[in-house]
């Protein structure tokens, strides 16, 4: 079921003014080891730097909640300004840069780190996967990358656009496809909310269908720091609002993680 953007946005972005509040860790029981670790596909373009950068700081929040985090991307021969050094990095969160030319090569490469890593993750995770968005018009061949896809979406008319007419194309090719909604580049909730009713409203009368959401990142200066400097926003500028936000994007991300791998 889709959440309400209201219910799972609190802390850090008030209505009014700068909020702060802890940051609430959930625990609970230690889950059975999965098969494989469930895969989620980002579309992120290949000068996207802004999307990479969420990408990759989503992978050391979850990791920095003890779950296994992979991030999984494809590169060219030329090396790709968007991606740290391939390896584990900090807080344990791995990076993997794979020479594959197609959607169908990438899911083979995601189905094999979700199957390996799944037997030495003790607390779940995720296996994080950029696609380049073009690759998605033949995606027949990628069945695992389209199972679940988290789409970051500006509040823009044109960027919304976009995003739905991708959502469109994921679904037409795997109705019991999960898309869920993460919204960027907004000073206020209201704007999210907004922007997040814009998609579901569509994708629900024209598809059918509902999306997903898993509230909203702050494009604040502390996203361009760390850009630059190659290093975590979570660890740099713990307390900035970016910082808190992408906590609540990767503890709800990895909630339903855990759910699915149980299912």
């Amino acid at each position: 079921m889709p959440r309400d953007l209201g219910d799972v946005i609190h802390h850090f972005l008030p209505q009014d003014g700068n909020g702060t509040g802890p940051d609430s860790v959930t625990g609970g029981p230690r889950l059975e080891r999965p098969a494989a670790l469930p895969i989620i596909s980002l579309p992120i373009g290949d000068r996207d730097v802004v999307r990479a950068a969420y990408a990759w700081n989503l992978a050391v929040e979850v990791a920095r909640r003890g779950a296994s985090a992979t991030l999984l991307a494809p590169v060219s021969a030329e090396p790709s300004p968007l991606w740290p050094e391939p390896g584990r990095g900090p807080v344990g969160a791995e990076v993997v840069l794979a020479d594959v030319n197609d959607f169908g090569e990438l899911n083979r490469a995601a189905l094999d780190i979700a199957v390996g890593r799944a037997a030495d993750s003790g607390d779940g995770g995720v296996v994080l996967v950029s696609v380049p968005p073009a690759w998605f018009e033949n995606a027949n061949e990628g069945r695992a990358l389209m199972r679940w896809v988290l789409l970051f979406a500006a509040a823009e008319a044109r960027d919304l656009r976009e995003i739905y007419g991708l959502a469109k194309r994921i679904i037409r090719t795997n109705p019991e496809a999960r898309v869920g909604i993460t919204v960027h580049g907004v000073r206020r909730i209201g704007e999210a909310e907004s922007a997040f009713k814009k998609l579901s409203g569509a994708a629900q009368r024209h598809l059918g269908y509902p999306l997903t959401s898993y509230g909203l990142l702050v494009d604040d200066l502390h996203v361009y720091r760390a850009i630059v400097s190659r290093r975590p926003i979570g660890l740099e500028h713990p307390q900035s609002r970016a910082a808190k936000a992408l906590r609540d994007v990767a503890r709800m991300l990895l909630e339903d993680a855990r759910m699915l791998a149980n299912a």
